[in-house]
């Protein structure tokens, strides 16, 4: 039996707006407006009621780690995946911090098969900026972008590219396939041994701080030297009101600089860490209730672009252990656009429209996806989620499809919920639930390879 291609979206608030139908046929959105029925197709279709439901394009994620391979006792391509799905993600982008570390094009082209065979969304490979994410060396950033994963954005999060030289020497390398370097803004000397934000907090903790000048000063250094070189910067989980001053005057000069901010950073603050649960610990760490404000108005004025998740999974006996040994990281993926209607929209400073520019349109953008972040309109890509904005859910960690159960939002009751993501045009998630993944088509054999004649 062939696999049902057409769907029937009745009544959505499309981007929180006027209510209105979409059909959905062969992956792509065929027809868009109020009343169509079953009379308006030529083959039957599944309806799905929308009422009270916003249609929104599938979330893109700039800043994902599937740990995958090497480090599957934390996460995989397809936990990971299936939790972006649940989440109202269509694509994610995988960090380069594997083992081995996505610093070649075998690597990178192994995540993107695997994004592949999961089907749950487009996994987009990040590449290593550098070998090893050691600093010392040009990673293989040509080759990637040639691969099959055709890498545009490069990153070596979770480490600062600290030499400028460095810096430097790859944003000019990218420009020659319009890719972007992603930078962990953080200067290593001036947070060795620190442990949570430099502040009133960890003088009372007696903590080693982590103080906000040592982000902004890598994302002055950096906005300078793509200026100088003419390139594409994005600057990853911006934490301070510092940082966001910075990128305010870089895009007043025209530097072509984007910025992302967590979910985690529009909402917590130092002050968690006073229990020294170490599911609060975090690169960079939770800041103050100022540098929250900002952060919310700098992403509802535009001066930070995107919400990026950095979904970062951890075994337990990782984070369940004494704060000074734990590992750094929460997970993301499935609080995201609970938390963000929560910061953001539930405040007044967002509306749906400017949450899809966000967490969608804008996301696609950096990460030049032609097919993601697009207009909910006839004949776009139909990758769209659907969102119960009246519910409300209680987060449980263990209840979650991803391995990790850092959460730093368990317990807490959040506004928002994903009744169903399309990827492709095909429903992955149903009812709330995980459905079945898309397939993808077989592939022709490459000319001249081994069985391709």
């Amino acid at each position: 039996m062939a696999e049902e291609t057409t769907y029937l979206i009745r009544g959505a608030a499309i981007l929180g707006g006027d209510a209105e139908d979409l059909l959905i046929r062969d992956g792509v959105i065929a027809a868009r407006g109020t009343g169509l029925s079953q009379a308006d197709m030529a083959d039957s279709a599944t309806v799905i009621d929308a009422d009270g439901l916003i249609a929104l394009p599938g979330m893109v994620d700039v800043h994902t780690h599937l740990r995958e391979p090497g480090r599957e006792d934390a996460e995989t391509v397809e936990t990971g995946t299936r939790a972006a799905a649940l989440g109202g993600f269509t694509a994610v982008h995988a960090m380069a911090n594997s083992m081995p570390v996505a610093d070649t094009a075998g690597v990178v082209e192994q995540v993107y098969s695997l994004g592949r065979d999961a089907g749950w969304v487009d996994v987009r490979p990040v590449g290593a900026v550098t070998v090893g994410l050691a600093g010392e060396q040009l990673a293989e950033l040509g080759a990637m972008a040639d691969s099959r994963a055709r890498v545009r954005m490069f990153s070596d999060d979770g480490i600062c590219v600290h030499d400028p030289v460095l810096m430097r020497r790859a944003l000019e390398y990218v420009k020659a396939f319009d890719g972007v370097v992603a930078q962990h803004a953080q200067e290593p000397r001036l947070t060795a041994g620190a442990q949570m934000n430099e502040g009133e907090v960890s003088a009372v903790l007696g903590l080693t701080g982590w103080p906000a000048v040592a982000e902004e000063s890598i994302i002055a250094r950096d906005v300078l030297l793509a200026q100088h070189v003419g390139s594409r910067l994005h600057v990853c989980h911006v934490s301070t009101a510092g940082s966001v001053e910075i990128i305010r005057w870089a895009k007043a000069r025209g530097i072509n600089v984007t910025a992302e901010v967590t979910p985690h950073h529009l909402l917590l603050t130092d002050e968690l860490v006073r229990s020294y649960d170490p599911v609060y610990k975090v690169n960079p760490p939770l800041r103050t209730n100022d540098d929250v404000q900002a952060l919310r108005a700098a992403l509802a004025d535009g001066t930070i672009d995107v919400v990026g998740t950095d979904h970062a999974p951890h075994p337990s006996e990782h984070k369940e252990c004494e704060w000074a040994q734990a590992a750094m990281g929460m997970t993301g993926l499935e609080t995201a656009l609970s938390v963000v209607q929560h910061a953001m929209i539930e405040t007044g400073l967002m509306t749906w429209a400017d949450f899809a520019r966000a967490t969608s349109t804008a996301p696609a953008g950096i990460g030049r996806l032609p097919d993601q972040g697009r207009p909910l309109e006839k004949g776009e890509p139909a990758n769209i989620v659907l969102v119960d904005p009246a519910a409300r859910w209680t987060v449980d960690p263990s209840a979650m499809a991803t391995m990790g159960r850092n959460s730093p939002f368990r317990g807490m009751e959040l506004p928002g919920k994903v009744v169903a993501t399309f990827f492709k045009g095909h429903p992955t998630v149903l009812d709330g639930k995980l459905n079945t993944p898309y397939r993808y088509p077989s592939e022709a054999p490459v000319a001249g390879a081994p069985g391709a004649n």
